[in-house]
């Protein structure tokens, strides 16, 4: 083959595989985008029947003013150019380096969002969810994304970084910012009535497992997409890579749902559905942050940790804290989401090199990702306290008034109801 020849074919081969990653990326956010069924699935399925309208409005509410809210101004705090040290970035409003990257960099932004929806539900004003779910897409998740995403300060080992902070696909970015923003809206919005009776938490069954159930199955499989898209590209090392990413994602996942399986099996003698759910969900959290950085029994060993832990959480937040999680978010994507982050730093590798703690990478990775855990938990909960605050009192308040909490935020909220059916029997 002659030396032109070599070149076109070159070129060729490179034009096919950016083609195919482009249209990696966009089945991949396609994927993510299906997750906001997931969501709606798994939130409706853990609470009450009379709130089901409303969390459906709220999850089309994420997906609607986050594309919007993200693609004019979010993805320019993301992804603009350096405005100062790596804190901020700025390319101007409706700035976009693509289509295809625009896009599914979108539907991470509405999954951050949505994350609060379910800690909060059953009580909260459908006003005040609608701005607070503009705020965090055009605001705090971006800015943050970008001190990783971006080349941003937790990558500049010439400053406070001991290492390059690691997040492959969003572990702290996406779910543990949405989830420590959660704890700060649950515990400012206040417990459902009823949760709480002499200070012990009452146990409040959602109405529909099977829904739960269905909505995790769509979840699982939305992660494909939402960790095996994050390699941003598809063909030769790239799309091995994708592969091995795309199985210990599976692995995490099913190592969490039988973490969260037999440790409430053990612990209250029967299997618990619910919490091999979020054990699940749990799993695929925690290998979101590592799952290009970690091998097939690393992801099993971080995905089974993070379903049992995920039970230990919630319970500590329920009985200790006394904040009403609805459906344990905080406990999945915040607390599961900064395990995920500091597991790189105990059994992460990069390639055929350790780079965590136990495999001979020494310390400065694991204080790397503890420094990066940190800075996202304290911005999260900053930022998500000054806004809602500022919505609290320009509002008259985070949540529905009693009556309207008992009547079901279908009725009061939006004028209808879920299962008309239902009501007539109950009414009958």
């Amino acid at each position: 083959m002659s030396i032109l020849n070599m070149s076109l074919f070159i070129q060729d081969t490179a034009a096919v595989e950016g083609d195919m990653g482009m249209m990696w990326m966009l089945i991949s956010g396609i994927l993510v985008f299906f997750m906001q069924a997931g969501f709606f699935l798994v939130e409706s399925g853990m609470t009450d029947s009379k709130n089901a309208v409303n969390i459906a409005m709220k999850n089309f509410l994420d997906i609607a003013v986050g594309s919007l809210a993200f693609w004019f101004v979010g993805y320019s705090l993301m992804y603009g150019s350096d405005m100062g040290g790596g804190w901020f970035h700025w390319g101007g409003f409706i700035f976009s380096q693509g289509a295809a990257d625009l896009f599914f960099q979108t539907v991470f932004a509405a999954t951050a969002a949505t994350i609060v929806s379910g800690a909060i539900a059953g009580r909260t004003k459908y006003t005040t969810y609608a701005i607070f779910s503009i705020v965090l897409t055009a605001i705090i998740y971006p800015i943050a994304g970008g001190w990783e995403w971006n080349g941003g300060w937790l990558n500049n080992t010439d400053g406070i970084m001991p290492a390059e902070f690691i997040d492959f696909a969003g572990s702290s970015i996406v779910h543990s910012v949405g989830g420590w923003a959660a704890l700060v809206a649950a515990w400012m919005v206040g417990p459902r009535i009823g949760k709480y009776l002499d200070g012990k938490p009452v146990e409040m069954h959602g109405h529909n497992q099977m829904y739960a159930t269905l909505g995790v199955f769509i979840l699982w499989l939305g992660w494909f997409g939402f960790n095996g898209g994050s390699q941003l590209a598809w063909g030769g090392d790239d799309a091995t890579a994708a592969s091995q990413v795309v199985l210990v994602t599976n692995l995490a996942a099913a190592a969490g749902a039988l973490g969260g399986l037999l440790f409430t099996w053990i612990k209250n003698g029967k299997p618990n559905l619910g919490m091999t759910l979020n054990g699940a969900l749990a799993g695929l959290v925690s290998i979101t942050a590592g799952c290009g950085n970690m091998t097939e029994g690393g992801a099993v060993l971080a995905g089974l940790l993070g379903g049992i832990l995920v039970v230990l959480s919630i319970g500590f937040i329920e009985k200790t804290l006394k904040i009403d999680d609805a459906v344990g978010a905080i406990s999945v994507h915040g607390v599961a989401g900064a395990w995920g982050t500091l597991v790189i730093g105990l059994w992460g590798v990069d390639g055929d090199t350790g780079i965590g703690l136990f495999n001979g990478g020494g310390a400065a990775q694991l204080g790397a990702q503890a420094i990066g855990v940190l800075a996202y938990a304290v911005w999260a909960l900053l930022l998500s306290f000054i806004f809602l605050f500022i919505i609290k009192k320009a509002f008259g308040g985070l949540r529905v008034t009693e009556e309207e909490e008992i009547a079901g935020l279908d009725i009061s909220e939006h004028g209808t109801i879920a299962y008309p059916g239902k009501r007539q029997r109950e009414m009958e």
